[in-house]
């Protein structure tokens, strides 16, 4: 009986505390271009190859200019697409069937940061979720890219996705 009240007790404060924490709101940066730029020369080569990355190709779906940006061993760890530049093109214009766009002067991806060290670059963006008890309701919550580069160029890449 004395762990049943004790068990009652901690659900009770589980879900009590649970009603006090309303999620604050994952907020984009007003100016996400100015984030893909660094004094030191490497981290702003490496930002800005980021940066074309999700605007020349994510966003604009020009995935004729991966070349640029993408070296051709390029490592992807999300399973939903194939290693290689050219397993990521498929993916992209074949799986994904992205339709390019004109490439917009201004990044419109709603990017809350952006972190370079090293050879690494991680962009932090808004990922707005249907709630699934209340599909008319959403949430925000982050998302995020990480690449590691050489020479200018992605080589390899992570992000949370999970299989489709």
């Amino acid at each position: 009986m004395r762990c049943g009240r004790h068990l009652l007790l901690v659900t009770a404060l589980w879900v009590g505390s649970r009603a006090l924490y309303a999620q604050v709101a994952v907020v984009a940066a007003s100016d996400p271009d100015a984030l893909f730029h660094s004094s030191d020369r490497t981290l702003d080569t490496n930002k800005q190859a980021a940066y074309h990355i999700v605007k020349d190709l994510l966003e604009a779906g020009h995935w004729e200019l991966a070349d640029k940006y993408l070296t051709e061993g390029y490592i992807q760890h999300n399973p939903n697409a194939a290693s290689g530049r050219a397993g990521v093109v498929q993916y992209f214009t074949e799986v994904r069937k992205v339709k390019p766009m004109p490439i917009p002067e201004r990044m419109k991806t709603r990017v809350v940061s952006v972190v370079a060290e090293g050879d690494l670059v991680v962009v932090a963006y808004v990922r707005e979720i249907k709630d699934l008890k209340d599909p008319a309701k959403a949430y925000t919550t982050t998302w995020f890219d990480m690449w590691r580069f050489r020479d200018g160029k992605a080589d390899e890449h992570w992000d949370p996705a999970t299989r489709m």
